[in-house]
């Protein structure tokens, strides 16, 4: 993101002190809305790059190794996609369908088996972070409803 002009913004705990130039980092949702009032200037030049790079990381995975994705990446490719024209909205969203069942089946996989640990914890999105924790907490409630005889 580079700053079109001289800027001092607080936004509660966000504090950015800079001049016409430079150019920093700070958070997604801060970016698009100072963008948005044209304030600055968002440099994504690799999102096509990283997208393609993640969905092919995920596509040659072994089938019970879940591929490792930004905690924000729904969110990212969501607004790379916004981007695009419609032809190449539609081969990334086939693509995106794909990556997406994929992660499903090795989530539901993982959460039935075990609680979320930090290393796969890691290699979640937000999303699916929150997916992750329903499908153990459902799938923990079944085992002891059905085996509640054994326990």
């Amino acid at each position: 993101m580079q700053y079109k002009n001289a800027l001092d913004v607080s936004l509660d705990e966000i504090v950015i002190d800079s001049k016409e130039g430079d150019i920093s980092s700070i958070p997604r949702w801060l970016a698009q809305n100072l963008s948005e009032s044209e304030i600055v200037t968002i440099h994504d030049k690799d999102d096509a790059a990283y997208v393609s790079r993640t969905l092919n990381l995920e596509r040659i995975a072994r089938a019970h190794a879940i591929s490792g994705i930004i905690a924000d990446f729904y969110i990212r490719v969501n607004d790379y996609i916004s981007s695009l024209d419609e032809k190449d909205r539609e081969r990334i969203i086939v693509s995106l369908n794909s990556f997406v069942v994929s992660r499903i089946e090795k989530i539901v996989k993982l959460a039935a088996a075990s609680t979320l640990t930090p290393t796969i914890r890691e290699k979640l999105s937000v999303e699916e972070r929150e997916l992750y924790d329903l499908i153990h907490e459902s799938t923990t409630a079944f085992k002891k409803r059905v085996l509640r005889k054994f326990d």
